[in-house]
């Protein structure tokens, strides 16, 4: 289903104060695929209607790549008298100068999409660019917009201090998925908890969005979206792997293996198999390509833990390779229902391991810009040690500000225990050792509490409790309808 463009505001925004800007500008842009930048470059060309030059690389040869950027820039010059077919440039620096004629007595905008294909088969264009924008190009009337989906390509080649272009960019913009917020005005047919499935399942990937069908229930559009064989969503984890390895079979075994909880190198040798010297290579490539992070309690030292835990980091690939990808064979002769009653069993704890903490660390990151906390929080994570784990964590260092939070997707009110082991254990197991703290408690329940829960809540708020080396200041608890609402208010 098609959806007016929408949860762009701030970076279509951003194009228009680079259009506005003198002289000339050099944004780049890049972010996964299907995550967006292919819409937002043509959304903000047609919202506004601007002199632009949009061009589209295609993973073809290099004198292919040549010649079609010629012709695009040869035919906007002269739209009355077009190229003949095999019409090119000689070089990339003569079309790159001919390019910057376009922009010398008229404000004018180029967008080059899928940049890497083009640095895939002629990694020389980096240095050349340089040359020229740093020549002819920056000399202009230019927006100029490069645009790829390889994230550690782009960041290597613009983004270090080693590339040729490093320092030429005006601005760069790493291209987020739509937050949970925005699901509301997606599928405002659906409820809170079915919307919560959806991002579960596909993320915040707008063409993942637009493939559910909002009058089917969330069940049906599994069957149809993810239980079907040869449809697009089973062929997206190959396609998105290719971008980045060869060897698919490792990355795919390693994918599985922390979609079912195996978190350090050595659990992932002993699921996959793999020689545990070989593990850090490989999920450095995964690292390099935004799909998998190693995440440290927020209240440790990140450069000196060794409490690391790698998680898979965009939601479809861990709903895929949790639930999808060893059942390629049942799905090949139409067999649904045995996959479909698996998600169904484990969507809960699925949602409440990883999706519900996620969006409730987002709610904490927004209520603390938003004044609605004691206090701002620099970073919001989790924390855990060999015995107790605390979901949602935000530390202010500077001000030795904590806030605790405990998360639950169950279908039961959560009981007033759940709080009191959050305060009187695990608070004691996380608080750094050095300075006093303050501490505010959080608590996020799909099904609401129970009056004891809602007590307790008021007991602390009224009677602050100690520990070694903090004291609280207060506890608030929210239904999944509270987060639910905040985060639509605060998305828009």
């Amino acid at each position: 289903m098609k959806f007016d463009f929408m949860g762009r505001s701030q970076e279509s925004g951003l194009l228009d104060d680079l259009w506005e800007a003198p002289g000339a500008q050099f944004l780049v842009l890049y972010g996964r695929r299907r995550i967006g930048k292919t819409a937002l470059l043509a959304h903000w060309v047609e919202r506004t209607g601007h002199r632009t030059l949009y061009w589209v690389a295609t993973p073809s040869s290099a004198l292919a790549q040549l010649r079609s950027f010629s012709q695009a820039v040869y035919n906007f010059a002269n739209p009355d008298a077009p190229a003949p077919d095999d019409f090119t440039y000689v070089t990339w620096e003569q079309a790159w100068r001919q390019a910057a004629n376009l922009a010398k007595d008229q404000r004018t905008a180029i967008f080059i999409d899928e940049f890497t294909y083009i640095l895939e088969v002629s990694p020389e264009i980096a240095g050349i660019l340089q040359n020229v924008w740093d020549q002819a190009l920056s000399k202009t009337n230019l927006l100029l917009c490069l645009s790829g989906s390889h994230l550690g390509m782009m960041k290597r080649e613009f983004l270090s201090y080693q590339a040729p272009l490093y320092g030429r960019a005006t601005a760069q913009l790493h291209l987020q998925p739509i937050p949970f917020g925005w699901t509301q005005a997606f599928f405002p047919r659906y409820s809170p908890i079915d919307r919560v499935a959806v991002y579960a399942m596909f993320g915040g990937i707008p063409a993942y969005w637009e493939r559910i069908d909002p009058r089917k229930s969330i069940t049906q559009n599994i069957k149809q979206q993810l239980l079907t064989p040869n449809n697009l969503m089973q062929s997206e984890p190959t396609l998105l792997l290719n971008d980045f390895v060869s060897d698919l079979h490792n990355y795919v075994s390693i994918l599985t293996a922390i979609a079912h909880g195996a978190r350090t190198p050595k659990e992932i040798a002993n699921l996959t198999g793999l020689p545990n010297v070989q593990i850090p290579k490989y999920l450095g490539v995964l690292a390099e390509a935004g799909f998998v992070e190693r995440r440290v309690p927020v209240t440790a030292n990140p450069d000196a833990s060794r409490a690391g835990r790698h998680h898979i980091r965009d939601p479809y690939l861990r709903f895929y390779f949790r639930f999808l990808e060893a059942r390629q064979p049942q799905f090949s002769l139409g067999l649904q229902e045995q996959a479909l009653a698996e998600i169904t069993r484990h969507m809960i704890d699925f949602i409440g391991t990883y999706t519900w903490e996620e969006i409730c660390r987002e709610w904490v990151l927004r209520a603390g810009a938003m004044r609605q906390l004691p206090w701002m929080p620099d970073h919001v994570g989790s924390a855990w040690d060999r015995t107790v784990q605390v979901d949602v964590v935000g530390i202010n260092r500077m001000e030795k500000t904590l806030i605790l939070g405990e998360c639950k997707w169950t279908l039961e009110a959560v009981e007033r225990k759940v709080l009191a082991e959050l305060v009187q254990q695990k608070a004691a197991r996380v608080v750094p050792g050095q300075g006093h703290w303050r501490v505010y408690f959080l608590g996020f329940s799909r099904s609401g509490w129970t009056n004891g829960a809602l007590a307790y809540q008021e007991e602390i708020n009224s009677h602050p409790v100690e520990g070694e080396n903090w004291i609280s200041a207060g506890m608030r608890l929210l239904s999944l309808e509270d987060v639910d609402r905040d985060l639509t208010e605060w998305s828009a």
